[in-house]
């Protein structure tokens, strides 16, 4: 039980004490549940000031550049782990040993293929179909064919459940880039790495064998990895309060990808190369970092600073040297977009008024870059964020589910009519 209180006192009335609860690393949190009884609700827009949970899954220090995972920050996870090993990280708690790692990536390795009958649910989708408008739709479908693991409250069904759709995850999306260009779906391999799987789901047509390039598969892997938590984020949160009712995980997970495909959350990565395509030429650069430091102009440059991260994106730290090897790979440093790209990350990371400000380019620009390099079309980024970002959804779904909960009811400031008498 908390020892530390707060007080509020409202228009001279007796003191209300509120408990002050500690958690093992960040703010200290008031807790004002009490307050509903007396009538008082508190106001948060946006609830950037609300801790709706408690959590031990990942922990975000945005003044200092801190991002955990279960404790282990990230820049450590990206060097020593790889997607699959955060995945059980996020899931269970520790990292595996090396008989359970082995048992786990088997599990994600015979889970990977869809029920034949999806395939036939693509073809109610036109070509031209945005690709996470055919994600929500198949992942919110995939409840219809795993009646065998829908009781939330029994965790090995949760588990099995996570196991489902974080395996599946990568052949949906690549079923959904694949249906919109007309080219036959790919069966996954037994033999390749999740990662590996991917670029040849994407890629891959049935009139060649399986090639894919190491550093692409690495660059690939890394990226899943670097988005698969980012703590309570609007689809995180999306997710939990899906989950409060009781809802199927598939039908959750469906309602996390509805809200990362605002442009808000999701679209970062896209409005980088937006932003490539508008400069056009490294010769304009100087022109748009003018117009960036004019704070009349509507014009920003986006992909550097963060909303969360006041100091620098320790994930842009990671992804910036896979970036370099990305493009040395294909060959691509002299590209005209990424000349402007490079020269713009130089200047952010030089120029005075970028380093007073904080603004260093973030993982999305980083991202952003590294999948039209490889040749992912923008509409598939925030697919791509999606399939990386299912295990957070999962592990924070399963944590919520494990504890005591209660769904998530989210009060109002009423501003409308009082009561009134319909006329005549």
């Amino acid at each position: 039980m908390s020892e530390k209180k707060a007080q509020l006192t409202i228009d001279g009335s007796a003191p209300i004490d509120l408990p002050i609860y500690e958690g093992s690393t960040g703010p200290d949190v008031i807790d004002v549940r009490s307050l509903v009884s007396k009538g008082i609700f508190t106001y948060d827009p946006g609830f950037v000031s609300t801790a709706a949970c408690d959590s031990e899954i990942t922990y975000i220090d945005g003044n200092a550049g801190i991002l955990l995972h279960r404790g282990y920050p990230i820049e450590q996870l990206a060097q020593k782990s790889d997607f699959l090993e955060v995945c059980y990280l996020l899931l269970n708690g520790e990292l595996p040993d090396q008989v359970a790692r082995r048992g786990f990536e088997n599990d994600i390795r015979y889970h990977t293929m869809v029920d034949q009958q999806i395939h036939e649910f693509f073809k109610g989708f036109p070509r031209t179909a945005h690709p996470m408008a055919m994600l929500c739709g198949v992942v919110g479908a995939l409840s219809a064919f795993y009646h065998d693991s829908l009781d939330i409250d029994n965790p090995e069904h949760r588990q099995r459940a996570a196991i489902r759709i974080i395996a599946k995850m990568p052949t949906l999306a690549a079923m959904c880039y694949k249906h919109g260009i007309g080219q036959p779906f790919m069966y996954p391999k037994n033999s390749m790495s999740l990662a590996e799987n991917f670029v040849h789901m994407l890629f891959g047509t049935p009139c060649d064998s399986p090639n894919v390039s190491p550093t692409i598969a690495k660059a690939v892997d890394t990226l899943f990895l670097l988005h698969a938590d980012h703590e309570q984020n609007a689809s995180t949160s999306t997710v939990r309060l899906a989950g409060s009712t009781g809802s199927n995980p598939y039908a959750c997970v469906a309602s996390g990808i509805a809200a990362l495909w605002g442009p808000a959350h999701g679209g970062a990565n896209e409005a980088v190369l937006d932003m490539l395509y508008e400069i056009g030429d490294d010769s304009k650069i100087e022109e748009f970092i003018l117009k960036a430091k004019d704070k009349d102009d509507p014009f920003r440059l986006m992909g550097f600073g963060h909303r969360v991260y006041k100091n620098h994106d320790p994930r842009a730290t990671v992804i910036r040297g896979i970036c370099n090897d990305v493009l040395a790979e294909l060959g691509k440093e002299d590209d005209p977009l990424f000349k402007v790209a490079l020269k713009l990350e130089k200047i952010a990371l030089e120029d005075e008024y970028f380093i007073e400000r904080k603004l260093f380019p973030n993982v999305d620009f980083y991202s952003g870059i590294i999948l039209k390099a490889i040749g992912i079309p923008t509409s598939l980024f925030t697919v791509i964020f999606a399939t990386g970002r299912t295990p957070g959804w999962m592990a924070h779904w399963h944590e919520m589910l494990s504890e005591s909960y209660k769904i998530g009811r989210p009060r109002q400031l009423y501003r409308g009519n009082s009561k009134r008498d319909y006329p005549g």
